[in-house]
């Protein structure tokens, strides 16, 4: 029996693979990217987070807490994070459910029990499993684990990973995974570690080295590069070709859709409950037309247009011009 940490499982899922999924959400991630939008999934370790709306402030928390981190203040709860070890005796002790406590622990065996409750969505819609995060491949015994079992169900299943772990993870998981969902966000070294915290370098061969593999194999898994959107990093023209000509050119013939996701700022709460600041708080979404313009400068970069989608919610363009 494999074990590891998990964040939550969400179901009736549209947007990690097709038709209806049930994704699990590992905790930990290697990369820093300045837009995520999981910031509970950075970290491997237990958290907690504090929703003030639904605080009494009757500190059953600061009493219940055996190392003394919880401070009530005027401006809200304040969290010793360095001291907390998330063991989540306050989030037990809440009355209302103010305090949650984030990554839990979970095997293989309880989390296919779960999995297979969602069956029935999967076999009508075409859907599956997706392993997420965070990122799955740092916790490769328990995803391997999962995989396989689900596998043995008859489940389809899918890894969204950001492609930063060593080929042997790779090669571990990728006979039990029939759709990789791969992040390929900047094309040149400096700016994805400026963004991200780590070069792309390892991320460009491990995809290179997964088409060679799935060239080989005699019934292919399938293949989705998914780019986010994000304003002023990634957006730009150069990036966007240069990614397309790296696909079209190392890749050629392997990725069934490249997906373009649209900057969304809907976890700003998140940030706020985890005591962060993020840099794309007051970044709105992006306008339809400039969604579309990315779509454009995509399929001109070299790819078979016909694969790449825009993805995204967005805004309307101000017909005064102002951004």
């Amino acid at each position: 029996m494999a074990t590891g940490r998990i964040l939550h499982l969400q179901r009736l899922s549209t947007e990690d693979g097709p038709g209806l999924r049930t994704t699990v959400f590992f905790k930990g991630c290697p990369l820093r990217c300045a837009w995520c939008h999981n910031p509970e999934s950075l970290s491997p370790r237990p958290q907690i987070q504090w929703y003030a709306a639904r605080c009494l402030a009757c500190r059953t928390c600061e009493k219940t807490c055996p190392y003394h981190c919880l401070t009530l203040a005027a401006e809200g709860l304040q969290i010793d994070r360095e001291r907390c070890d998330g063991c989540g005796d306050c989030a037990e002790a809440c009355p209302t459910n103010a305090i949650e406590a984030l990554g839990k622990p979970a095997t293989d065996t309880a989390l296919l029990k779960e999995l297979l409750k969602d069956r029935a969505f999967y076999e009508t819609s075409g859907g599956g499993v997706t392993l997420s995060g965070g990122e799955p491949t740092l916790q490769p015994d328990l995803a391997e684990a999962l995989l396989r079992a689900l596998k043995e169900q008859g489940l389809p299943t899918a890894l969204d990973t950001c492609g930063l772990c060593s080929q042997a993870t790779l090669e571990r998981l990728l006979p039990f995974t029939d759709l990789v969902l791969y992040d390929l966000k900047l094309i040149d070294a400096e700016q994805h570690r400026a963004f991200t915290g780590q070069p792309n370098s390892q991320i460009l061969v491990n995809v290179g080295r997964l088409a060679a593999w799935l060239r080989a194999q005699p019934k292919r898994a399938r293949l989705w590069i998914r780019t986010p959107i994000i304003p002023e990093a990634t957006t730009g023209d150069e990036n966007l070709l240069g990614l397309g000509r790296f696909i079209a050119e190392h890749l050629d013939g392997q990725v069934e859709r490249w997906e373009l996701c649209a900057f969304n700022n809907l976890c700003r709460d998140k940030y706020t409950r985890l005591g962060m600041e993020w840099a794309y708080a007051a970044q709105p979404l992006m306008t339809a037309e400039a969604l579309a313009h990315c779509g454009q400068v995509a399929r001109a970069s070299g790819v078979n247009p016909e694969i790449v989608v825009t993805s995204g919610q967005t805004r309307r363009a101000d017909p005064t011009g102002r951004p």
